[in-house]
C-alpha cells in the first residue's frame, strides 16, 4: 500500500509540475456554458421587472433548446445570449445581460472557503514537512 501511494503521489507530482494553465481556453469554456447557467438569473430579473415567471421560463426553455441544438448538432458556438438579445420579450433586461453573465457572480463564497481551508487545514498539515518541501527534489516516472 505504501509503495502504491508513493507511485501515485509521484505520478501526480509529475503531472502537476508540467501543468500549464491557459486562461483564454478556460474563459472560452466558461463563456460556452455560462449562458445556460445564467438562465435562472435572467428569469428572476425579468420577474423583478414585472414579467410572468411561467411565460419567461417558457421563452428561456425554447431559446435554450435552440441554442443547445446549435452547439450539439451543428458544432457551433452557444448563441443563447444573442437569441435573448433579439427576442423582444426580453427587452426590459437587455441592458443588464452583461451584468447577469459576469462569471464572478456564480462563484459564491468559494474564494473565502478555499482560503479558510488552506489556512486551517492544509498549512497545519504541511507544517511538519516544511524543510522537505523547501528542499524539494524532482521525482521522475519512466514508463
Amino acid at each position: 500500500a505504501c509503495l502504491t501511494a508513493d507511485i501515485v503521489l509521484s505520478t501526480l507530482q509529475n503531472v502537476v509540475d508540467g501543468l500549464v494553465v491557459y486562461p483564454k481556453v478556460i474563459e472560452r469554456r466558461i463563456n460556452a456554458e455560462l449562458p445556460f447557467m445564467a438562465t435562472e438569473n435572467i428569469i428572476m430579473t425579468m420577474v423583478k421587472k414585472g414579467g410572468d415567471r411561467q411565460e419567461c421560463h417558457e421563452q428561456i426553455r425554447v431559446l435554450s433548446h435552440q441554442a443547445a441544438h446549435v452547439v450539439k448538432a451543428e458544432g457551433g458556438d452557444n448563441d443563447l445570449i444573442e437569441r435573448i438579445r433579439r427576442n423582444p420579450y426580453f427587452e426590459p433586461i437587455w441592458d443588464e445581460l452583461d451584468q447577469l453573465l459576469d462569471p464572478k457572480t456564480f462563484i459564491g463564497r468559494a474564494p473565502e472557503q478555499v482560503d479558510k481551508f488552506i489556512e486551517h487545514h492544509v498549512k497545519p498539515a504541511l507544517a511538519p514537512y516544511a524543510d522537505i518541501i523547501k528542499n524539494k527534489t524532482k521525482t521522475e516516472l519512466n514508463v
